[in-house]
């Protein structure tokens, strides 16, 4: 099985993220329309080689059900987690369109072309632009994805390997806010602690040093027999001058490693240890989607 081209893409200056929710009553044009996106994503990586463009598009969990007969056996809804002071928003939306490119022309183009295609069959949500902020960093400073996987072992980490959905990918998807005035207050130690790792040098602490409440000790976990639970995020900064933050996206071949993340930054470890950084960035939305193969997709969703 092929998968789309977006769920492993190297990191890009530009990207254009697309949020619908399907019309009733369209179901079988928008699958119909969802069978061509490989093609289109195909045509506009050929047609413009020196833009490095990408594409994907998932379906939410809550509308996967009014597309296609077959399931992925463990696509749910976004986790509602919270404690007592911080919730993680939870925001259902149909479909999750992500493309990516050197040039944000190209993806511009990109959209109208696919707004063409859905037509009147879907409403627009949200349309959010993401960018590549100085060398990989966050608006908060910090260099973002260092955990990243690399290579070969992005696919082993994102995509589902075998089985009739193998080739796709489980997504997580959260558009945070940054708090920047409260997050440049803070003294530069205070920042490092508060994520476990120098902001210029980008050397991550030793585990002795982490603060328990540190943004990587409540998100670096490990299974029992020590392997990490890995996912590859395929997050950029976005924003305006007076509103800002980071687009966070989760891809992984299960949806156990996200939501246990997810749960270690808001109940913590039991002990109150919960993710610091949360004081200083908020989630505005939470989505589960999953990211099919380009061949589920133009099989119209039947398997084999």
């Amino acid at each position: 099985m092929q998968a789309q081209t977006g769920i492993c893409a190297e990191p890009n200056l530009h990207a254009s993220y697309l949020m619908f929710d399907i019309t009733a009553g369209q179901e079988d044009e928008v699958r119909q329309a969802l069978a061509h996106f490989p093609e289109l994503c195909r045509e506009f990586e050929n047609s413009y080689p020196d833009a490095a463009f990408s594409g994907l598009v998932a379906i939410g969990a809550m509308v996967w059900d009014r597309l296609y007969r077959h399931r992925p056996e463990s696509l749910l809804p976004f986790p509602s987690c919270s404690s007592e002071h911080y919730q993680a928003a939870v925001t259902p939306f149909d479909l999750f369109v992500q493309f990516r490119a050197d040039r944000f022309d190209v993806l511009h183009l990109a959209g109208q072309r696919l707004m063409a295609r859905l037509g009147g069959r879907v409403r627009l949500r949200e349309e959010c632009r993401g960018f590549r902020f100085m060398d990989y960093r966050d608006l908060t400073g910090f260099v973002d994805g260092t955990e990243n996987p690399q290579g070969e072992h992005r696919g082993e980490v994102a995509l589902i390997a075998e089985g009739p959905f193998a080739g796709g990918s489980y997504l997580h998807v959260q558009r945070f806010v940054h708090n920047m005035t409260h997050w440049q207050r803070l003294a530069l130690k205070e920042q490092e602690d508060t994520i476990g790792r120098t902001k210029q040098d980008n050397i991550e602490y030793a585990s002795a040093d982490k603060p328990l409440s540190s943004h990587i000790k409540r998100v670096n976990l490990k299974h029992a027999d020590g392997r990490s639970k890995e996912i590859l995020r395929q997050s950029m900064p976005w924003g305006t001058l007076e509103e800002q933050g980071l687009y966070f996206i989760s891809c992984c071949h299960t949806p156990a490693h996200f939501n246990d993340m997810l749960a270690s930054m808001y109940c913590g470890d039991g002990n109150g240890h919960f993710d610091h950084l949360l004081r200083y960035t908020r989630p505005v939305t939470g989505a589960a989607f999953f990211a099919p193969s380009e061949t589920f997709l133009q099989q119209g969703g039947e398997l084999g």
